[in-house]
């Protein structure tokens, strides 16, 4: 995972990744890779990050640049 010790987020901004981190791995098809699971929560930290706080648009974006990045 990346680098993110320097990022500080509220309680409420929290529950905000969590839920679209927990809505995003719903939508992934078993068996879960871990490596998904970490890219899920690396795009939804640093979209956080840039000031996005709603739930389904971190899901989507994570998504997103997962399909994307298993392009590659």
């Amino acid at each position: 995972m990346k680098n993110f010790s320097n990022a500080a987020f509220s309680p409420e901004v929290i529950e905000v990744m969590t839920a679209a981190l927990a809505a995003g791995v719903a939508t992934l098809p078993e068996p879960t890779h871990s490596s998904h699971v970490n890219a899920l929560a690396e795009s939804i930290l640093r979209t956080a990050s840039a000031g996005e706080r709603n739930v389904a648009n971190l899901q989507r974006i994570a998504l997103m640049e997962l399909q994307l990045a298993q392009r590659n």
